[in-house]
């Protein structure tokens, strides 16, 4: 079981190796969860790198502050017209970069946390409202195909309801398992102040009926976390916050594909074990020509 991480590490070590290397023609494009894309290429001058970023939900994230954001994280690496095809674009002069290593290696992790900081838009609009003490509409981002993150900010919380699909009826089972153990994790003492975690199969939560584009199938699942101030009081735990939520789904459907692919293993193991007891037992044929050994050694055949 592992947690992963809000930063796209498939991408950090091309951006390395191109902060401390010599400039030259490069085009990379490469993939993230929820099926966005990336582009990280050198059109116009080998010293001039464009990361550009294509999010099918950016013009959701736009209604709820996203362009502020990434303003405020980017400043002059923000492209206000981005690459034809994409959402977002930055521009990085490699002639210009930082000059420590240390430098280097945050403005590393500061791109390759382009998606994470788009989609903290709904997140960080519920949680600054709240600590405000406003409340705000339902903010829905359909980030995936039938699947969508749906925030809100009320007087005393933020609700936080994701809808996820299982694909396949096994997924369905081992969901279900794996999300009640998110209900009854929050009873052991160590971990009662986490945000209490609520699911439904099917029947959506009365936050979002009515909604638009909700699916009505069996192998739909709906997860509520309500979070409390203590929650995003201080911008670390804030940060925090919007990191783990929005790597839930993909840690949930990932920790299911893991689950299952252990239960096969055990189960080719066993069967394994199986094969080899029944082959010990099986019965010789009678008149088999087989040859066999005597206490001293010798061998003999019995005809």
């Amino acid at each position: 079981m592992i947690l992963l991480e809000t930063s796209n590490k498939i991408w950090e070590e091309p951006l390395r190796e191109r902060f401390n290397s010599g400039p030259e023609h490069l085009l990379i494009k490469l993939a993230d969860f929820d099926g966005v894309t990336y582009q990280i290429a050198t059109p116009e001058s080998k010293t001039q790198l464009v990361i550009s970023m294509a999010m099918g939900c950016y013009d959701e994230c736009q209604r709820y502050g996203a362009d502020a954001i990434l303003q405020r994280e980017y400043g002059s690496l923000l492209v206000s017209t981005p690459e034809p095809g994409f959402a977002v674009t930055l521009k990085i002069d490699l002639e210009q970069l930082p000059a420590t290593p240390e430098a280097k290696e945050q403005l590393v992790q500061q791109v390759a946390h382009l998606k994470r900081n788009a989609l903290a838009a709904p997140f960080e609009s519920a949680f600054v409202a709240q600590c405000e003490g406003r409340t705000t509409d339902l903010m829905a981002v359909h980030y995936r195909d039938a699947e969508a993150i749906y925030c809100q900010a009320q007087a005393d919380r933020v609700t936080v309801i994701f809808s996820t699909v299982f694909k396949e009826e096994t997924d369905r089972i081992f969901g279900k398992v794996f999300l009640q153990e998110f209900v009854d994790a929050r009873r052991q003492p160590a971990i009662q102040n986490a945000p209490q975690v609520l699911y439904s199969a099917r029947e959506p939560p009365l936050e979002i009926r009515g909604q638009p584009r909700l699916v009505d199938d069996e192998n739909v699942g709906y997860v509520t976390f309500v979070l409390f101030p203590r929650h995003y009081a201080t911008p670390q735990a804030r940060n925090e916050a919007i990191g783990r939520l929005q790597l839930f789904r993909d840690y949930l459907h990932y920790h299911i594909k893991a689950s299952k692919a252990y239960m096969h293993s055990r189960m080719r193991a066993r069967v394994d074990q199986s094969l080899k007891v029944l082959n010990r037992a099986k019965p010789e044929q009678p008149g088999a020509n087989k040859e066999k050994k005597t206490a001293s050694g010798k061998t003999f055949r019995r005809m």
